[in-house]
């Protein structure tokens, strides 16, 4: 699904959309006039919290981005013992 295809279809819905990451609810936005603003649902994504994104996808990406790094993380500490 194309950007545009998902903001078209975000914008038919509702004005607030859960963000998941691996089954996990990552957070919630919701739309305001300036855009989206993300509010967290779990401690790994408080980060983000009431962070003002362009667009849902813009905060999707953000949120996938610090469940990477988490990940990351995660599994040099693994390997580094």
């Amino acid at each position: 699904m194309s950007q545009a295809q998902f903001e078209a279809q975000f914008e038919t819905q509702s004005n607030a959309y859960i963000i998941e990451i691996h089954d996990r609810a990552a957070g919630i936005i919701t739309r305001d006039a300036r855009g989206f603003r993300f509010f967290s649902s779990e401690r790994l994504f408080d980060s983000l919290e009431g962070r003002q994104f362009r667009s849902a996808r813009e905060a999707e990406r953000a949120a996938r981005a610090v469940f990477s790094e988490r990940s990351r993380r995660a599994n040099s500490q693994l390997f580094a013992n």
